[in-house]
């Protein structure tokens, strides 16, 4: 029998951690090329649209921003009919002022099927004018963030990049582990000339902002046109994915709420209860927002106006502050609430999917909620350039710079393995996998010259 010392066998431990550490690099490689001209456009929009309202304010602040008066607002009714002579077809909503120098908003849908927003000051009723529905600055910066701005396909390219930049910063981690060193791990040496510097640099920074990258990937998820569907789906299957989803027995119709306008992701699947008609008629508008103001509908919310005898009048508000995140809907003939649902009433998944979409979107904890995501974005942009820095310098002339085959290839399959389960949990995410795996053995002919 042959007895192999600890001497021995150090060296082949040695092969096989440098092996598995240029595997793993050679896949944190494919993984920025793959998402790092994806992660500048999401954090150049993202850090915008953490100051929307900011923003928006001051960008349309002639439709937005009215001179308070000591006159009572406008009734309603008033401020719909005003908008209707000014864009001719059906009103399909009703924003009230959230302050006493907000304007009103009504959404119209237009003959052709175009949705409008006309803007008036509460006061006189007077149409300040008119934007094409999601057509104001910051909407147009969301609608890029998502990609949606480019049609579905491209959203699906949210999933597989928040896929990816998981995976990007898990192998970053694995690079950076120290492993003895002092250099390059929490400081950083060398001058902007040298690519140690840029190494450095970008090590340290991803090191610190790693796991605020994981969590925008993940509450980001919820909006990819696959997985976030399906989530969806499921956390709305049993009465909206919400133990109070209803309060009472009420009969639904086949209307999910996000058809008549926007709402939180979470509420996108929900069904819209039934007005049951009367010889009396419906309410009407004023009524129902008299009635909305008497529930205590946060300040600044939207109805949603009937679109069919049966339909309702659906009061909804998400605000900063998640605990007064609320939808009611009125039946438009009683003005009795069918449903009235707040953040109180959502089971902890409901809870946890809306607290995470809050953060993420800079709204829960105010400022600071605001400074620390763009801190995040621009920490983002900073490793996508020091990534190209250090890439460029270190990439042969004429050669796109691959990082060089571990010398025992089986490792690759091994790293790849361990992304896989990335890919079960994102599908979308396993099948750019699968076709960066192909690419990969394309690059080994020209590896092994």
């Amino acid at each position: 029998m042959t007895t192999v010392s600890l001497a021995e066998t150090a060296p082949a431990r040695a092969d096989r951690a440098a092996s598995f550490y240029r595997a793993v690099w050679r896949w944190h490689f494919y993984a920025g090329l793959l998402t790092l001209p994806f992660l500048i456009l999401l954090a150049l929009t993202g850090g915008l649209y953490l100051f929307r309202a900011e923003l928006d304010g001051l960008i349309h602040r002639d439709l937005k921003q009215v001179e308070i008066r000591a006159s009572a607002m406008a009734a309603p009714s008033a401020l719909v009919a005003n908008a209707l002579a000014a864009i001719p077809g059906q009103a399909v909503k009703f924003t009230a002022p959230e302050t006493p120098a907000a304007s009103a908003e009504v959404t119209i849908r237009a003959a052709d099927g175009a949705r409008k927003v006309a803007y008036l000051d509460p006061y006189d009723g007077r149409v300040l004018g008119e934007l094409p529905d999601k057509g104001t600055v910051m909407w147009i910066v969301r609608q890029i963030h998502s990609l949606a701005y480019f049609g579905p396909v491209a959203n699906g390219v949210i999933e597989i990049v928040g896929g990816w930049a998981i995976l990007l910063v898990l192998t970053g981690l694995f690079l950076w582990w120290p492993r003895g060193r002092s250099g390059g791990v929490v400081s950083v040496r060398g001058d902007a000339g040298k690519r140690v510097f840029w190494r450095d640099l970008h090590a340290v920074t991803g090191a610190f902002v790693g796991l605020f990258i994981v969590f925008l990937a993940v509450t980001g998820m919820p909006w990819s046109v696959f997985w976030g569907d399906q989530v969806n789906r499921w956390a709305n299957g049993h009465n909206f994915g919400y133990p109070a989803g209803v309060r009472v027995a009420v009969p639904m119709s086949e209307e999910h709420l996000h058809h008549a306008g926007p709402t939180s992701w979470s509420l996108e699947q929900a069904q819209v209860p039934e007005s049951v008609a009367k010889a009396d008629g419906p309410i009407g508008l004023d009524a129902a927002v008299a009635k909305f103001d008497a529930l205590g509908l946060t300040p600044g919310y939207a109805v949603n106006l009937p679109s069919s005898p049966s339909g309702v009048y659906t009061g909804s508000v998400y605000p900063k502050d998640l605990s007064r995140q609320r939808v009611i809907h009125l039946d438009q003939y009683s003005g009795e609430a069918l449903l009235d649902m707040s953040y109180a009433d959502y089971g902890p998944l409901g809870k946890a999917l809306e607290w995470g979409i809050n953060v993420h979107m800079g709204q829960e904890f105010g400022l600071a909620n605001q400074l620390l995501m763009l801190a995040v974005c621009l920490s983002i942009i900073l490793l996508a350039v020091s990534a190209a820095v250090m890439w460029w310098k270190r990439r042969p002339s004429g050669s796109l710079g691959v990082p060089p085959l571990p010398p025992n290839k089986a490792t690759l399959y091994g790293v790849f393995a361990i992304l896989a389960i990335g890919g079960v949990i994102f599908p979308l995410v396993g099948l750019s996998l699968l076709a960066m795996l192909a690419l990969d053995r394309l690059f080994w002919p020209a590896a092994r010259a």
